[in-house]
């Protein structure tokens, strides 16, 4: 069995783009990196499945000449998966322009207080003086970040 080299490239291109728009912040540009990924996927899928021979029915041709059925049936099922995604990340991208005016996900400030807590311990364990202050010095920073606003606009939106 050979796999064409132009359709190993479209694979790799495919998968490259969409783990790559997957990693930003906008949502539009996940969903499309989740489009990008299961559309490279597929590719992938349909050229391991071998060159096309004669279709898959019992009693016309010799079992040697038809083609596997498998994974036409596994693209059908990731093109349903990656339909279902694709509509729920539309729905989360609508959601957000609807609260917000825009689709870009923000830094969670709680998630910064947890990782300079973190830091914070880790260099009391290790007893470095100096690390020890930059580490007090940044949780501070990032107490000051969190203002009161944002525990009313998260419980104004909850």
């Amino acid at each position: 069995m050979s796999v064409s080299l132009v359709l190993a490239i479209l694979v790799g291109v495919l998968v490259a783009g969409g783990v790559v728009l997957l990693l930003e912040r906008s949502l539009t540009r996940v969903l499309l990196g989740a489009v990008l990924l299961g559309n490279g996927i597929n590719v992938m899928i349909l050229t391991m499945g071998g060159v096309a021979k004669e279709a898959p029915i019992i009693g016309e041709n010799a079992q040697a000449d038809q083609n596997d059925p498998l994974p036409q049936v596994m693209i059908l099922t990731a093109i349903v998966i990656t339909f279902a995604v694709t509509a729920f990340l539309l729905a989360l991208a609508y959601r957000s322009w609807q609260l917000q005016g825009h689709d870009e996900v923000q830094d969670d400030v709680e998630d910064r207080l947890v990782a300079t807590r973190r830091e914070a311990e880790e260099l009391e364990d290790t007893g470095a003086d100096a690390d020890l202050e930059a580490a007090q010095d940044a949780r501070a920073a990032v107490e000051e970040t969190a203002s009161p606003d944002d525990d009313a606009a998260i419980t104004r939106d909850a």
